[in-house]
């Protein structure tokens, strides 16, 4: 009974405890520590505070984020734009009148069964992915439901545009965004971004985009995170239509930095049809002046011929810089019969050393060296918990700010807050993790007080941050977009 009694006054305490925290906020840490300690209840747990590991890592990332020493004053940003139909997957599908069932993943949607079954084939993942709807009038009919649909938000879409957009947020910043820019998607775009008279269409390309929440169920299926499937019926972008506009509105604006994007949205086209475009955009990339650097943004992709093409086409070598996220590193290193290609998919969160492997077997057998002709110096990858930013030594600086910027972006836009909110987000990231699986790596014990992790390997140097991970994310699109474009606002090319 003595024994019953003691337990009970321990849990009283330690619920007035509570509540003193929850009452009193303000009140220094040590005090509540000290007193949760009195009671002899072990270790008090971090509050969700500046002492929180989440607290002490948002704080080390401002102290670390610094702008460049030489800055960005005119960005050029194609080719592929839209605009995003924004709206729950689950209900969307459940008004097509779908029910739910077994997922089966398609890399061309032709039905609206097809459309469901993909659907619940990475929301049971939590995956992100991207397909071609390719019955036009199917296609029509589900996207005037989607956009007239209760709570669909209309919001500014497509790789470029989300990147100009982020960009045009930073004043004293010129952005020229090429891409089929229609009457919705220009009422939405930011007064800084000015498109060219060639690029106005009067139909805008709609992309729909059915969001679910972590734990969200239907039927058996539970999302295990936040998460989206993208699905259009877009030829525009698709054929790349405004590449050549693109290209000859550089010499007028004179960019010091141009970012493309859009090679994903021909995975509807013909064989032949990519192989052709893939020398046009060799060409003009190849027009374009040499000095200034070019970003390739990558994007969800299914289709190996044509990411293999992109990887053997040279395309990557006449890129400076790349952006990616993990479904599209892995895809690549499986294309093109990279380290660690015979792993089918990843289960959790991406091991860091098979990553780190990938991303040094891009720069050795595409990037700049002695002995290749190449531009590629820079990846910039992200994964939900954590980034990294890979560099040939020698030709990019401020890369500790840059990666942290990109990583700190995540977490706010996410919750759609101006700064990281500890409350709301949480450290998923692993606490020590390998540099390689392939060489001999070192182990890495996380420390949210230094959150940038630093590491060599012959001539690439590399930048690991982890991510405060968004606990209930207002909007997951476009995430990827604006960690790259604020990536390289922070990042600063050597001139050589």
């Amino acid at each position: 009974m003595a024994l019953w009694r003691a337990s009970a006054y321990a849990g009283f305490l330690a619920l007035a405890v509570g509540c003193v925290f929850l009452l009193e906020p303000q009140l220094p840490g040590s005090a509540l520590r000290s007193l949760w300690s009195s009671l002899q209840l072990g270790p008090a747990p971090a509050p969700p505070g500046p002492g929180s590991p989440e607290g002490r890592l948002a704080a080390a990332w401002d102290a670390l984020i610094v702008r460049p020493a030489r800055r960005w004053r005119r960005v050029a940003v194609g080719v592929n734009a839209c605009v995003d139909v924004v709206l729950s997957g689950v209900k969307l599908l459940q008004a097509l009148g779908l029910n739910p069932g077994n997922g089966k993943d398609h890399t061309e949607l032709r039905s609206r069964n097809d459309l469901k079954e993909a659907f619940i084939h990475f929301m049971g993942k939590g995956a992100a992915a991207e397909r071609f709807f390719s019955d036009k009038e199917t296609f029509h009919n589900i996207a005037q439901i989607a956009s007239e649909f209760p709570g669909a938000q209309h919001y500014v879409g497509g790789n470029a545009a989300l990147i100009g957009q982020k960009f045009a947020a930073n004043s004293g910043l010129k952005v020229l965004l090429c891409g089929p820019v229609g009457p919705k998607l220009h009422e939405l775009l930011d007064d800084n971004v000015f498109v060219p008279p060639e690029s106005l269409q009067e139909v805008d390309e709609f992309h729909l985009i059915l969001e679910y929440q972590a734990g969200e169920e239907w039927g058996q299926l539970k999302a295990p995170h936040a998460n989206r499937f993208i699905f259009s019926h877009d030829l525009s972008n698709g054929a790349m239509h405004m590449l050549e506009v693109f290209v000859s509105s550089l010499e007028e604006f004179q960019p010091d930095l141009v970012v493309l994007s859009g090679l994903h949205m021909m995975e509807g086209q013909s064989k032949e049809f990519q192989r052709k475009r893939l020398l046009e955009v060799m060409t003009s990339i190849s027009d374009i002046p040499t000095g200034i650097p070019v970003h390739l943004e990558l994007a969800s992709m299914t289709n190996r011929e044509l990411m293999s093409s992109i990887v053997h086409q040279q395309v990557f070598s006449a890129v400076t810089s790349l952006g990616l996220n993990e479904q599209e590193l892995l895809f690549l290193s499986q294309s093109a019969s990279g380290p660690h290609s015979s792993l089918s998919s990843w289960t959790g969160v991406p091991d860091v050393g098979v990553v780190s492997d990938i991303l040094f077997w891009i720069l050795k057998e595409h990037g700049k060296s002695e002995s290749r002709a190449s531009d590629l110096t820079r990846i910039h990858f992200h994964t939900l918990a954590y980034h990294i930013l890979a560099t040939v030594d020698g030709h990019w600086a401020n890369q500790l700010a840059a990666v942290a910027a990109g990583a700190r972006v995540a977490g706010t836009q996410a919750c759609a807050t101006e700064t990281i909110d500890t409350r709301r987000v949480s450290l998923k990231a692993p606490r020590e993790f390998m540099t390689s699986r392939s060489a001999a790596g070192s182990r890495v014990m996380l420390n949210p007080n230094e959150p940038v992790v630093e590491w060599h390997r012959e001539g690439v140097s590399f930048h690991f941050t982890p991510v405060l991970v968004c606990k209930d994310p207002v909007r997951t699109v476009g995430l990827g977009d604006a960690i790259s474009a604020e990536g390289l606002f922070y990042s600063e090319v050597h001139s050589h």
